[in-house]
């Protein structure tokens, strides 16, 4: 090969090294935005933006913060504890979980526009894990959050839920209605029936906080999550607002809400099941209830006989817990109920009265 093709080669070579090296240089001095790009042009928002952005607007200014206290000092007290709240009424009760309260001794309450107030307990409902604080001020309030009803929910349905995650307070999920008549344990010993579960992002701190069907009506007061982790899981909980709305006008009126029952203290539904038992399994009576008046038996654990279990009420069949309490609540205190009970394998039928088990103190008797 000639000399000078040599040279052309190499030069060709070293031209095209120089452009790899040279090539970013190159187009970022060449293409590089130097000034304020022009702002592209978009379409109107989708009808389910639109949709979730008015339910925003329109319900966001009656969430709000709610922060327990323990002990008092110069400060007002230590935190205890802090969920969500919203505005019920335009005395300023405001509704939140019991959880979220039940630890502290002081409260206060801040609104969406960053106002901080002094807040006490009007009334606790342990059994629905519910709670009523009232603000000191009342005038000057956020609009109340409409009511819906939770009895005709579908499965599928859009959700939103609105709270303070974390302490990040205005925070917006939407999900869809997991599912329906789900059964959620209180710390007060019974079970919500009818509970709602949602795939909104539910984590602590939404506590209390409501839970919206697309039309900004309120249909749960949100909960609990199932978590392994303590956040959010996908499947969150909802006290059903039909509860809500008969429980929360109770706590303003008196302070707490009647507990129906007949008295008696409830096997533990696992062992139930472990034993092929298909109903409430009644495991002690309190003396002088009107279960003890009916004749009702307990566990004899000297025996080794399982006593009475509660397999109907009222025409209906029995075969958790909850079916029972939630036909004692729908009957109501001072009414007679039948129960349907299985003794020594045989069903018989027997009146009780509902009772207020709330205001009752002595404790069930076991055999």
């Amino acid at each position: 090969m000639p000399e000078r093709t040599k040279r052309i080669i190499v030069l060709a070579i070293a031209v095209l090294l120089a452009l790899v090296v040279l090539q970013p240089y190159v187009t970022g001095y060449l293409f590089s935005a130097r000034e304020p790009r022009p702002v592209a042009a978009r379409g109107d928002l989708s009808d389910y933006e639109q949709s979730t952005i008015r339910v925003f607007e329109t319900v966001a200014p009656s969430v709000v913060q709610v922060v327990a206290l323990q002990g008092r000092g110069p400060s007002g007290g230590e935190p205890a504890g802090s969920g969500t709240g919203f505005i019920w009424d335009a005395a300023g009760n405001v509704v939140t979980n019991n959880h979220v309260v039940e630890n502290g001794s002081s409260f206060v309450v801040r609104l969406a526009s960053g106002e901080v107030l002094p807040a006490e307990v009007v009334g606790r409902a342990p059994n629905y894990d519910l709670a009523v604080l009232r603000v000191e001020r009342r005038g000057g309030l956020p609009a109340p959050v409409p009511v819906g009803r939770s009895a005709d929910l579908k499965v599928g349905q859009t959700a939103y839920a609105i709270g303070n995650p974390f302490g990040l307070d205005q925070s917006l999920t939407t999900g869809i209605i997991s599912a329906l008549k789900r059964r959620l344990p209180t710390s007060g010993g019974r079970e919500v029936a009818d509970v709602i579960q949602t795939d909104a992002a539910i984590n602590p701190g939404n506590s209390g906080g409501p839970l919206l069907d697309s039309a900004g009506r309120l249909i749960g007061v949100n909960t609990a999550i199932f978590s392994p982790s303590g956040t959010n899981a996908g499947i969150g909980f909802a006290i059903p607002v039909d509860v809500v709305n008969r429980v929360v006008p109770e706590l303003i009126r008196s302070g707490r809400v009647p507990t129906p029952g007949i008295g008696i203290l409830a096997g533990d539904e696992t062992l139930a099941a472990q034993l092929g038992v298909n109903g409430v399994i009644v495991a002690g009576v309190v003396p002088g209830s009107p279960a003890d008046r009916a004749g009702l038996r307990g566990v004899d654990t000297r025996a080794g006989i399982i006593g009475d279990v509660i397999v109907g009420v009222a025409d209906a069949p029995v075969r958790h817990l909850s079916d029972l309490t939630d036909k004692l609540e729908s009957t109501g205190v001072g009414n007679t109920v039948s129960l349907t009970i299985l003794r020594d394998n045989r069903q018989q039928n027997v009146e009780v009265t509902v009772v207020d088990v709330g205001e009752q103190t002595p404790r069930a008797r076991r055999p």
